[in-house]
């Protein structure tokens, strides 16, 4: 079992297959823990830009504050121990620890963060915010997961909405 779980997502359109940003993007064949990223190929995310049917999603800080807090409540809701969490223009970060499914958690966060932004009058039911998937880290050791907290909100640049659990060190 994992102490905890890194789980990162993007906003939909500007992180596409084959991008160069980064350590690079995930694909289906690229997705398992410690599989190498997918190579940069500027034809695959020329394609992938030309498929997208609305453009890409960048958030405001406004947008941002909302999503943190919606992923902020949604984990008190659920019981579960949320680390820390940073909401970028681009993507999200979490480490959050949960007897449930990454995957599923990951999911819930998309969907509560999107019902809010509606709720709030950021677009409507229809605009797409976030990517198919994103990534699930299991993080096994207490250094892996004092890693990705310190990853999490200190290591993206200057901070934007974000969440820290208050602790004792």
């Amino acid at each position: 079992m994992a102490l905890a779980y890194f789980i990162t997502f993007t906003t939909y359109g500007t992180w596409l297959p084959g991008s160069a940003k980064g350590q690079g993007s995930v694909d289906a064949e690229h997705s398992i823990y410690g599989t190498p990223f997918v190579e940069p190929d500027a034809q695959r995310e020329a394609a992938a830009r030309t498929a997208m049917v609305q453009p890409p999603y960048v958030m405001r800080a406004a947008e941002r504050e909302v999503a943190c807090k919606a992923i902020v409540e949604l984990a008190r809701d659920r019981g579960w121990r949320l680390w820390a969490v940073h909401v970028r223009s681009n993507h999200v970060h979490v480490v959050v620890t949960a007897d449930r499914d990454p995957d599923r958690m990951m999911s819930d966060m998309k969907a509560r963060a999107s019902r809010d932004l509606t709720r709030t009058g950021f677009d409507t039911s229809e605009r797409r915010r976030w990517t198919r998937h994103g990534s699930t880290r299991h993080l096994f050791r207490e250094e892996e997961v004092e890693a990705k907290i310190r990853y999490t909100l200190d290591e993206q640049g200057e901070r934007m909405a974000h969440y820290e659990e208050p602790r004792t060190r």
